[in-house]
Formats: C-alpha cells, sequence, structure tokens
C-alpha cells in the first residue's frame, strides 16, 4: 500500500499507519481506521412494527419511554427523509449534552436506516460517527435489530472494548425500552 515510501511501517494490530520520511525531517502521520461494531437484537414484534416505533416514530417514542436517556429530538430541517437535520437533547445523566445528526438514507419498505453526527461534543476526538440500522423479520413472526456502528478517530484516538460494550448496552435498552412500550400498547 505505502511501498513507494521507504520507511513505512504497518503495524495492522493496531490498526493505524506510521509513515517515517528521513533523513532531513522526520514527520509522523497516524491514519486510524475506522473502527466498526456490530450489534443484534432480537424481538418478538414484527419487523414493521418494531421500525415504526423505533425510526419512524421514535423521535416521540423514545423520549417518552426513556426520558433520561434522551430528553427531546427535534426535527431543525426537513421532513424525515435523506438530509433531514435533527437535533437530539440528552437526559441530564448523560455523559453527552446534544448532537446534531443527519438522515444519510432511510428505506420504509426494507426497514433500513443510516444517519450521521454531524455536530456535538459526541464527535470530540472523531472525524465521524455513523449508524446503519435494517430491521429483518425473524422465523417465529418478530424481527432482528441489525446495527452497524462507525466511528472515524481523529489522529491517535482511540476507542475502547469498555467504550463499545457500553455503546451496546445502551442501543439494547432503547431498543428494548421501544419493545416494551409497544408490548404494553399494542394499538400502536
Amino acid at each position: 500500500m505505502f511501498s513507494h515510501f521507504p520507511h513505512t511501517k504497518l503495524f495492522s494490530t493496531y490498526k493505524l499507519i506510521v509513515l517515517h520520511f528521513l533523513p532531513s525531517k522526520f514527520l509522523k502521520i497516524i491514519i486510524m481506521a475506522p473502527i466498526t461494531y456490530d450489534l443484534e437484537i432480537t424481538s418478538s414484534i414484527p419487523a414493521a412494527k418494531m421500525f415504526k416505533a423505533f425510526v419512524i416514530d421514535g423521535d416521540t417514542i423514545i423520549p417518552k419511554v426513556l426520558p433520561q436517556a434522551i430528553k427531546s429530538v427535534e426535527t431543525l430541517q426537513g421532513d424525515g427523509g435523506a438530509g433531514t437535520i435533527k437535533l437530539t437533547t440528552f437526559g441530564e445523566g448523560s455523559k453527552h449534552k446534544c448532537v446534531k445528526h443527519k438522515v444519510d438514507a432511510v428505506d420504509k419498505e426494507n426497514f433500513t436506516y443510516s444517519y450521521s453526527i454531524i455536530e456535538g461534543d459526541a464527535l470530540d476526538g472523531f472525524e465521524s460517527i455513523s449508524y446503519h440500522i435494517k430491521i429483518v423479520p425473524s422465523p417465529d413472526g418478530g424481527s432482528i435489530l441489525k446495527n452497524r456502528s462507525i466511528y472515524c478517530p481523529k489522529g491517535d484516538n482511540k476507542i475502547t472494548e469498555e467504550e463499545i460494550k457500553s455503546g451496546k448496552e445502551k442501543a439494547t435498552s432503547i431498543f428494548k425500552a421501544v419493545e416494551a412500550y409497544l408490548l404494553a400498547n399494542p394499538c400502536c
């Protein structure tokens, strides 16, 4: 990949590339590879109903069922489709105050939704953060949430296994809270 640079070292275990230009000047460039993690969560709720509640109506349902996690979601621009800009304000106990995110894609027929964080303190240390959600029908009539999170760090910023585990736990608790809401309110 960087074979034309004579003083190149690739440390794939740490997913970083260090280039050394010698002898006149020493320049160190660190490029971190994106950190990707996947999460799957099962539900007894059918895929279409879960997608509607979790994605389409999630801006109102999630703050209602988890106000300590998400205080509010406000649409700043757009109609909910691709290009829509939203402001999420987190609950008082949250590590972050608020984030703006942009809807990259929404497909109501295939139950997919993608968005990227574009502003806010959650981006501290990251070039970008994006999420890709797909809810698929399960053989038992329920559904499976498939979530891919992609973090692109700035410089040598790292995300720890503990932070990944915490992120998965938070995503699971939000999904399960929406599931519990739908089970308690079957007419929704």
